[in-house]
């Protein structure tokens, strides 16, 4: 279901949602983790969101970039979409950390070791790259609420 990708691409918080929708945040969470979702809460999901109750049942999102709301998303957000990266699931809050703080850790290491080496700088320098992309992906996680850290699969 593309719920997830529906509700990022208008800038909706899942508390946005459960709001606009008259739903509780948890079923919007369930729901997005691919818990199988009653006809009444995909009608007040399609209703909140004005779409077809089909278009919710859908496995593949299309973005239309011409839209107004592609426009208002923010270019790191856009490219989240282009490479796919919030498909992958679960995606968890403290998973996206622990990989910034290992990048931060070895870039840093690289960098000190650029004393001695110059393909250990560039080592470093690529790793805290990447640390500054994860630090990226955690903070737009935390603002349109990506994070599947509080579902407990199964129930």
């Amino acid at each position: 279901m593309i719920l997830k990708q529906i509700r990022i691409s208008r800038s909706l918080s899942q508390d946005q949602l459960a709001q606009m929708s008259g739903l509780n945040v948890r079923t919007i969470q369930r729901i997005e983790s691919g818990h199988t979702a009653s006809l009444e809460s995909l009608k007040c999901l399609a209703a909140a969101l004005d779409i077809e109750v089909s278009t919710l049942k859908q496995e593949k999102f299309m973005v239309d970039k011409s839209s107004e709301n592609w426009g208002k998303l923010s270019i790191w957000v856009k490219l989240w979409f282009m490479t796919n990266f919030l498909d992958n699931k679960p995606i968890q809050r403290a998973v996206a950390r622990r990989v910034m703080m290992a990048s931060h850790i070895s870039g840093f290491l690289g960098c000190l070791g650029g004393l001695f080496s110059e393909a250990a700088l560039v080592g470093g320098l690529i790793m805290l790259a990447n640390a500054y992309l994860f630090q990226l992906l955690t903070w737009q996680g935390d603002k349109y609420g990506i994070w599947y850290d509080d579902l407990k699969m199964g129930t």
